[in-house]
């Protein structure tokens, strides 16, 4: 049966990327639609996009399974309107590239978080931590405008999400075993939380290896 539920997380997770990678590129090749994203609707995509992960989150356990759908998926079409910004930085050729050695990274890692016996619930503060001071010195990072620096942090943050990926498929499969939320609400929220793993390591692996336009 973890065979199932991991099936339709991945299932899940698999649609918001498309969605998100999908929505970028269309709007990327439209220069008004740009010109709004970035203009004066840039911050509110992003106070929405923090709005509808919390609002998953916290009521994952009592929303229906409709409502925990839909939310998913315009959290992925949200989420791809402020990623259309990949498709204008760095050369086409090169996302391919990067998604699919993340693809990869993350495959394996999450392989390991579902077959391992190690208890990996021990390193969530130690996860949160680190990620944690790695936006620290991310806003600080804004201020001085190190290279040097911001490439140290996004091997750090791929670090991070790595350890992340493979702790978020043993917290799914134990929320499974423990019938701890619905099968299907259980898919969304397992499908999000790998979500942003992906797209955290997808992001800062084309910082390290993309090629700019």
């Amino acid at each position: 049966m973890n065979n199932k539920i991991m099936s339709k997380v991945f299932g899940w997770m698999f649609i918001g990327l498309m969605i998100s990678f999908a929505t970028g590129y269309v709007v990327s090749l439209n220069p008004t639609m740009i010109e709004n994203v970035f203009g004066g609707a840039w911050w509110i995509l992003l106070i929405a996009e923090l709005g509808i992960v919390i609002f998953l989150s916290a009521r994952i356990a009592k929303m229906s399974p409709t409502t925990a759908k839909v939310s998913f998926l315009l959290y992925s079409f949200v989420s791809g309107l402020t990623f259309s910004s990949i498709f204008i930085v760095y050369e086409m050729s090169s996302i391919i590239f990067v998604f699919l050695i993340t693809g990869l990274i993350f495959g394996i890692f999450a392989l390991i978080g579902y077959t391992t016996n190690i208890d990996l619930m021990k390193l969530r503060t130690y996860l949160f931590m680190g990620l944690l001071a790695i936006i620290i010195c991310s806003i600080v990072n804004l201020f001085i405008g190190s290279s040097g620096f911001n490439t140290v942090l996004s091997l750090l943050t791929v670090v991070i999400f790595i350890g992340y990926t493979a702790y978020d498929v043993q917290k799914v499969r134990r929320l499974y075993e423990e019938n701890a939320l619905p099968e299907d609400n259980l898919a969304i929220y397992g499908a999000l939380e790998l979500y942003l793993d992906f797209i955290n390591l997808f992001i800062h692996l084309l910082d390290l290896l993309g090629k700019d336009n």
